[in-house]
């Protein structure tokens, strides 16, 4: 899986699909920054979250991005999305790799070592770590530091996604620290102070 330090950002939805999302995306998108975007839906049915899947797909696809799906192995098959991300507890990730085959499948391992190291053994595609900051997009069980994040680094050389209420006060220093791609929802989506182009172009 390949890293471009322009294009940190792995941008997951917001919780709910608003009018003008699809405009908002692709402004976004426009800012080259971006090279995940993750559907991250808990509350929609199967069918709705598919209708939406088709049209960010195409999108995806359109500005290069790679479109991956949270949590549902058989929404991502049958989108034929570019791979899916897994907590610990969604499917295995030995099941996920059968149904998906070499599609990009992510694991998030929290604030573990021991769980990065069976995310690598089992061949994940990438590790998520977190939470490093207090985050709006769910609650915090999991607190990551930044030692946390240089020691995963010394064990893998496995794409590192931070994840966690990351924003434009706070970025620079998980960069800094070698995680490749920052996972970004809340601050882009539920900005009370900037909409989501001028959050975006906060992130340089």
């Amino acid at each position: 899986m390949s890293v471009n330090k322009k294009k940190f950002i792995y941008l997951i939805s917001p919780p709910k699909i608003y009018k003008s999302f699809y405009t908002d995306l692709i402004s976004i998108i426009k800012q080259k920054k971006v090279s995940f975007f993750q559907l991250r839906l808990k509350r929609d049915s199967f069918k709705k979250k598919l209708l939406i899947g088709r049209k960010l797909k195409k999108i995806c696809k359109r500005f290069n991005i790679k479109f991956l799906i949270n949590d549902d192995v058989f929404l991502a098959k049958k989108l034929n999305a570019d791979g899916c991300h897994l907590g610990q507890k969604d499917m295995n990730i030995l099941k996920a790799r059968r149904l998906i085959g070499k599609k990009i499948i992510g694991i998030t391992c929290h604030n573990s070592i021991k769980l990065a190291k069976n995310a690598v053994k089992n061949k994940a595609d990438y590790i998520a770590l977190g939470a490093f900051n207090y985050s709006k997009t769910k609650k915090v069980k999991y607190k990551a530091s930044i030692n946390l994040l240089k020691k995963v680094r010394r064990i893998t050389k496995l794409p590192i996604v931070a994840i966690g209420g990351i924003n434009s006060n706070n970025y620079k220093k998980l960069l800094l620290n070698k995680a490749n791609f920052l996972a970004i929802s809340s601050y882009i989506w539920r900005n009370k102070k900037l909409k989501p182009i001028e959050a975006i172009k906060n992130l340089k």
